[in-house]
């Protein structure tokens, strides 16, 4: 069997994801390097705001261990994530 091919669209797609996840794993390291520098947020949170996707990492830190709990998209409802806090 070949190598598989792509429609223009479909790499492109690819890629922006490859990019989203760089982004992600960059966003987790900044975080976990200094965890109370970034501001606070909804419910006792903290919230790293991602600089090139409509992203932001909302955690909190609990006994020395960043816990993350959400992933928070620009377009949904702040805090829609609010009831994993119980």
């Amino acid at each position: 069997m070949t190598e598989p091919r792509f429609f223009a669209e479909a790499a492109e797609e690819i890629e922006h994801e490859r990019s989203f996840l760089r982004e992600l794993d960059r966003a987790i390291a900044i975080v976990m390097e200094g965890p109370h520098r970034w501001p606070q947020h909804i419910g006792g949170t903290r919230r790293y705001v991602f600089p090139r996707f409509p992203f932001s990492l909302v955690y909190f830190v609990e006994d020395d261990v960043v816990v993350i709990v959400a992933l928070e998209a620009e377009h949904k409802e702040p805090g829609y994530w609010t009831n994993r806090l119980r």
